[in-house]
């Protein structure tokens, strides 16, 4: 390969354009070309219908890459075994901080004292954004998955939702670290809930390296971030040529070790 042309693929794996929804473009060697999208797994009203630009994207898209597809019906959690009581799975501070989180959100704790830990959390996260008017109908990549199934379109799942399913049931202590997380970051989630709504409806970040709030320790970071998008990066390497659109949680785009550093890590290196 001569300078010229290693010049050409180095400074277009780098370029990155501004966009008006959260999204950042990425060309591979071997002529493949990536839009990552920062979705947002429940949105407003006000975020449907997408963009036009996103739209033609993924018209001109050879496939839609997501998560998992999320437009599949039914539900991954159905079948998981009982757990023992939570009062013999968290101390009596723990016990009360998530009595008082669930007293907020009119849940009773009976209907969770024999839920996994993990599934606890998400249901806590997913109850708090419908408190501040978001709904899994206006999600962006469950809008983007509608949209490519209308036009018959490819999609590629990096995951799935048994492969999550896998990876929460394989967190330490059923994932009490998440629901601890949960409960200790609470309100710095709803502000960061906030934020990726303001990338959507106000201005999105130029920059990969934007600074975010924490709400996970560093141990459960590496594994549900960290690792995860080095999975995705070797999944996203070894595409044949064309282009794609890919919708990952907007963490994953933004903030320390997102995909879009690690794939341009993997270019140069």
């Amino acid at each position: 390969m001569g300078l010229f042309s290693r010049l050409k693929m180095l400074l277009g794996a780098l370029y990155t354009r501004t966009y008006s929804w959260p999204a950042l473009d990425v060309t591979l060697p071997g002529g493949r070309y990536l839009h990552l999208v920062g979705s947002i797994h429940m949105g407003t009203r006000d975020m449907s219908p997408l963009p036009e630009g996103l739209l033609r994207k993924l018209k001109q898209a050879d496939a839609l890459i997501v998560e998992a597809d999320v437009s599949v019906s039914g539900s991954p959690f159905s079948e998981l075994p009982p757990r023992p009581p939570l009062a013999e799975r968290l101390d009596p501070a723990q016990l009360a901080d998530l009595s008082r989180v669930l007293n907020e959100l009119s849940l009773p704790l009976e209907t969770f004292d024999q839920q996994p830990a993990w599934k606890i959390a998400l249901v806590l996260q997913a109850t708090q954004a419908q408190r501040l008017g978001l709904r899994p109908d206006y999600g962006i990549d469950y809008q983007m998955l509608q949209a490519a199934h209308d036009r018959q379109m490819r999609v590629i799942e990096l995951e799935g939702t048994a492969d999550q399913v896998n990876l929460l049931c394989q967190l330490p202590e059923d994932g009490k670290a998440l629901l601890l997380d949960t409960l200790t970051h609470w309100h710095t989630n709803a502000r960061l809930l906030q934020v990726m709504l303001s990338w959507w409806l106000n201005s999105p970040p130029a920059e990969a390296s934007q600074s975010l709030p924490s709400t996970f320790s560093q141990p459960l970071y590496d594994v549900l971030m960290h690792q995860r998008n080095q999975a995705w990066c070797k999944r996203l390497l070894a595409l044949p040529p064309g282009h794609y659109v890919v919708a990952a949680g907007a963490l994953h785009l933004y903030g320390e070790g997102n995909l879009p550093t690690l794939l341009r890590q993997k270019i140069n290196a």
